[in-house]
């Protein structure tokens, strides 16, 4: 298993506002410090770096008008630690095609980057947040067609070879398409999805792309089944364990009690997700009919899944309020001392039927500078080498 180190870098002094005015979004920004900001994204970066050095890979995402990720673009942050690095993948998860204008500089960057890198980026491209179409003024009808002529448009680039071609598509229209430089590995960087329903784990599937579920292991376990079922329908082998990463919250400890008093800040980014107003959550036509019915079902009364899961147990909780034990149940979060966290990382690779890839967030909410740098040591130390258990796809054999 391969595990992704990963913050959104959030902004937390500005959480203070939450009882007066939404936090994403339309948070003034008034309420974020520009010194205080410097020191808080220099002390990520600086994690990332460490991060490298113990043996992980590292993830970026991205979101816009947000004091839970003051990353606007992730392609800044990766080409930082393009030359910062060494050793590391960087996984990009991602480029918000969805709601960006000119697919072809996405492209270009990210083709940048896997060329100074030499070849070490994984190309995650996603659809975008909800939240996000206010800020980007897109129109959140038909954006899952825009993104996937996006998608389209880009792999075609970065593959071309032949010089310019033209590309006239329903969202895009392009004369002179011809990128420099053209990315390191070949054809592209292999290419990324989060998926958060079996709908799209299906056309994730029929591209063998790897799938990423995230925070939930009733979701996973669906999303999982969904992607291996289409598999076998389209006649292929079984899908390896490289196809498959999971997202969830990490805090190591030096006792059980220290681990746990970690994840309790670091699950501050579940809260603070949702605090979004309700007209931002769910834009009309953003997401499929079916995948809002099956939202609907699953929470009937709330618009948001950080107000309500259910656990393994079949325990229905808050994720936000209720006792950090509760994360353990869903997969939400793993937590407590080195051995207790490889246990519990290794039952949930059991339970839902293998993963080749591990994204830890490590650090999120308020937990400090010192508190997160001490978990990754105490991660890389004690847990890391004993996931070759588990199994470790090797980089070299993936699939594109």
């Amino acid at each position: 298993m391969r595990v992704y180190h990963f913050s959104e870098m959030p902004y937390p002094a500005a959480w203070e506002h939450a009882e007066r005015e939404p936090i994403r979004v339309s948070l003034p920004n008034k309420y974020y410090d520009p010194k205080l900001g410097a020191d808080l994204l220099n002390q990520r970066l600086d994690e990332y770096m460490l991060a490298d050095e113990l043996g992980f890979d590292l993830m970026f995402n991205e979101h816009r008008s947000t004091t839970t990720c003051v990353v606007p673009s992730c392609i800044p942050t990766i080409a930082m630690m393009a030359r910062q690095t060494r050793k590391a993948r960087l996984l990009a998860l991602g480029a918000t095609i969805g709601v960006r204008r000119d697919p072809i500089m996405v492209a270009e960057e990210l083709s940048f980057i896997d060329v100074v890198s030499r070849g070490r980026l994984d190309l995650g491209l996603l659809k975008g947040y909800p939240a996000e179409i206010a800020p980007s003024n897109m129109n959140p009808a038909g954006v899952n067609s825009r993104y996937w002529e996006a998608h389209d448009l880009i792999v075609k680039a970065m593959s071309n070879r032949e010089g310019p071609f033209n590309w006239e598509g329903e969202h895009f229209h392009y004369r002179q398409v011809n990128i420099l430089p053209r990315p390191y590995q070949e054809p592209h960087p292999p290419i990324w999805v989060s998926c958060f329903s079996p709908f799209s784990a299906v056309e994730v599937a029929d591209r063998g792309y790897v799938c990423a579920a995230s925070l939930d292991f009733n979701m996973t376990v669906g999303i999982f089944n969904a992607y291996r079922k289409r598999y076998s329908e389209l006649g292929r082998p079984a899908p390896g364990l490289d196809r498959f990463a999971y997202l969830c919250l990490v805090a190591v400890g030096n006792t059980e009690e220290e681990g746990y008093e970690r994840l309790s800040k670091v699950r501050g980014w579940v809260w603070s997700s949702g605090q979004t107003p309700e007209q931002y959550l769910n834009p009309p036509g953003f997401n499929p009919i079916a995948a809002n019915v099956a939202m609907m079902k699953r929470h009937p009364n709330k618009s948001s899944w950080t107000h309500h899961t259910v656990g393994r147990s079949g325990n229905a909780f808050n994720p936000s309020t209720g006792p950090v034990r509760n994360l353990l149940d869903s997969g939400m979060g793993f937590a407590g001392t080195p051995d207790q966290v490889f246990e519990q990382i290794r039952e949930f690779h059991q339970s839902v039927g293998g993963f080749g890839s591990l994204l830890a967030m490590m650090q999120g909410g308020d937990l400090s500078h010192a508190e997160t740098t001490d978990s990754l040591r105490l991660f890389a130390r004690d847990v890391l080498p004993r996931l070759k258990e588990l199994g470790i796809p090797d980089p070299a054999q993936r699939v594109a």
